[in-house]
């Protein structure tokens, strides 16, 4: 089982939206995922159920979202307990978000430091809170038999995003073609080494005793996703690539930490995993019939000119997931 983080310190560029879609299409391909909703706006977990539903999760209580999985830790008065996991369909199951997992900051940021500690007994503690979501990621896998588990995670770079990030073995960072996205670039990678090397600063010290069962912390990017580019004749129109064949010599040099190469035309770019444009109408369609637009029928409205336009989703999106795949065989 591979756990793969989508993550990008720039909000607004779709990355829920890509988690959701991908979700499907892995499912599509015989996958098993699951998806775990650590945003603390829980975008995801609205994407996926009905608010009736979601209320009745968030009323389960010890057994309802990924913050209820982690009570008996965060209490100190026992250690994670079995997630609920929900059925979205076949091959998808969905570990809920919570609003409250933004009230955990300043306790995954002492338990942070806490690691370190010299008391053996409140150090052991201190690594088991910071590696929850692992540990909660990991104990649902083993028990679905899941190939990937699915992390989408907010935009900032706090102490909740480094406890999400130390669990995982791949990050994909969905970019917008802009000036915003570019500056996410130059933030995220020298926070991603930083994290790391601070991951296997803590590795060196931790007790014997939970030291098999700690994430390597890897987290290894495999590329990037353009977003929601716009399409004139077959190509990105002009706007759109000015900010886009930036991104190539940035994710060099911030994440990659190689050499820039100069105009390097990003649809040639090894790193780029996929250009996905603007699907316009077909997405408040897909929304409103609760599925992805590749999975849109005539019955959902998906009729006319719209049916090309579904067809052709299917393809780029399976495309992604296969490279995405292809991607975390090589790098693990």
């Amino acid at each position: 089982m591979k756990i793969i983080s989508f993550f990008n310190n720039k909000g607004g560029v779709g990355k829920t939206t890509l988690v959701y879609h991908l979700a499907y299409m892995f499912a599509e391909l015989g996958k098993k995922v699951i998806v775990v909703d650590l945003d603390p706006q829980s975008n995801l977990t609205s994407m996926f159920l009905n608010d009736d539903r979601i209320e009745e999760i968030w009323g389960k209580g010890d057994e309802g979202t990924l913050l209820d999985a982690m009570k008996p830790l965060l209490e100190g008065t026992g250690d994670i307990r079995r997630p609920f996991l929900e059925r979205v369909r076949e091959n998808i199951l969905l570990i809920a978000g919570n609003l409250g997992l933004s009230g955990i900051e300043d306790e995954l940021s002492l338990q942070w430091n806490g690691c370190l500690g010299s008391n053996l007994s409140a150090q052991s503690r201190s690594f088991r809170v910071v590696t929850a979501f692992y540990r909660i990621a990991k104990m649902a896998g083993k028990e679905t038999n899941a190939d990937l588990v699915l992390f989408d995670v907010g935009p900032n770079l706090g102490a909740l995003n480094r406890c999400a990030l130390i669990a995982t073995d791949c990050v994909v960072i969905p970019m917008g073609a802009d000036l915003f996205s570019l500056q996410g670039l130059t933030n995220l990678g020298p926070t991603l080494k930083n994290w790391r090397r601070d991951w296997n600063v803590r590795l060196s010290v931790a007790p014997t005793e939970i030291s098999n069962d700690l994430p390597e912390g890897t987290m290894n990017p495999i590329g990037y996703v353009v977003m929601q580019h716009g399409i004139k004749e077959g190509r990105p129109v002009k706007s759109y690539l000015k900010w886009a064949n930036r991104i190539p010599g940035e994710y060099r040099e911030s994440i990659a930490g190689q050499k820039s190469r100069d105009f390097e035309k990003v649809e040639d770019d090894k790193f780029c995993l996929a250009l996905l444009k603007h699907y316009h109408s077909l997405m408040p369609m897909a929304m409103e019939a609760r599925k992805p637009i590749f999975l849109l029928k005539p019955a959902d409205g998906a009729i006319g000119a719209h049916v090309q336009a579904v067809n052709k989703s299917y393809d780029d999106f399976r495309n992604l997931a296969e490279r995405i795949a292809t991607k975390i065989d090589m790098v693990i």
